[in-house]
């Protein structure tokens, strides 16, 4: 398994500034988050980015912020599908081989928003697919109809796409109503990324994204989970991803440092920096 860093872990951090911070700490994978990304390119072209990534020794393996793709109608959906359009665009100029697309915030689902969602997914893995890029689907505790890893994978094969799978964020996981049989249900096939967290102290029903802490510090019982990945066969990213608002107020270099440090020792055996990507 690859160790990656999302950009959301440094988010009041300018991209610019990000890309030396994260490979000084010794990073070589990095997850790209659209609305930050989009932020840089306001001032910069894309040209830009593929250059400083290049000249940092790091690869955009992933993207991850885009929503309101499976259940929204009328004139928010064109506006949710135009952007999409827009950001595969530019991702497939970046080179970038993933996007991760979360579940729609929808607290009283219908019956039809299951084979709505699943006929959306199909739709925009094929409009991926022609940019060369995969999609994988990210439950959301909160959302009412694709909560738990279960429903995720369900929608998956539904979709009958290829170029579809899961992400596997541990909050979501862990705070949510999946249960630890779901993992079972994964394969090296269906398994697109993996999204790695803790929270430390709170009570599960009442953890919010700002809960986030460093893997390993922790209450979740991380490891046997990524001994099940490696019993798999998943040898993609396993991405940092913490929504937390102290550690935005810390140096960028001082958090990719302590975030590598936490990845390097949770994978354990199963870490594996040295294996190719593709990609950017």
């Amino acid at each position: 398994m690859k160790p990656c860093i999302s950009l959301a872990t440094t988010l009041s951090t300018p991209l610019e500034d990000d890309l030396p911070a994260i490979a000084r700490a010794g990073w070589r994978s990095v997850e790209l988050w659209l609305t930050k990304l989009e932020t840089f390119l306001e001032s910069h072209a894309v040209s830009d980015l593929r250059a400083r990534l290049h000249a940092e020794g790091l690869r955009a393996e992933a993207a991850a912020g885009q929503g309101g793709l499976l259940v929204s109608r009328g004139e928010e959906r064109r506006a949710h599908w135009d952007h999409f359009a827009r950001r595969l665009a530019i991702l497939g100029e970046l080179g970038v081989p993933l996007l991760i697309v979360a579940a729609d915030f929808v607290r009283e689902p219908a019956a039809e928003d299951y084979g709505r969602a699943a006929a959306s997914l199909a739709e925009a893995a094929a409009l991926a697919g022609s940019s060369g890029i995969r999609l994988a689907l990210e439950f959301q505790k909160s959302s009412g109809f694709c909560a738990s890893l279960d429903t995720a994978l369900a929608l998956v094969a539904e979709s009958g796409a290829a170029n579809l799978g899961v992400c596997l964020d541990l909050f979501h996981y862990y705070t949510g109503p999946s249960k630890f049989e779901d993992l079972g249900f994964l394969t090296r096939d269906n398994l697109a990324w993996v999204q790695a967290c803790d929270v430390s102290g709170t009570p599960r029903e009442l953890a919010g994204d700002g809960d986030r802490v460093f893997p390993g510090e922790g209450d979740f019982q991380i490891g046997p989970i990524f001994d099940h990945l490696g019993a798999i066969g998943y040898d993609g990213g396993v991405s940092l991803e913490l929504f937390n608002p102290q550690l935005w107020q810390v140096p960028a270099d001082r958090v990719a440092d302590l975030g590598h440090q936490a990845i390097r020792r949770v994978l354990g055996r199963w870490n594996d920096e040295s294996a190719p990507w593709g990609g950017a």
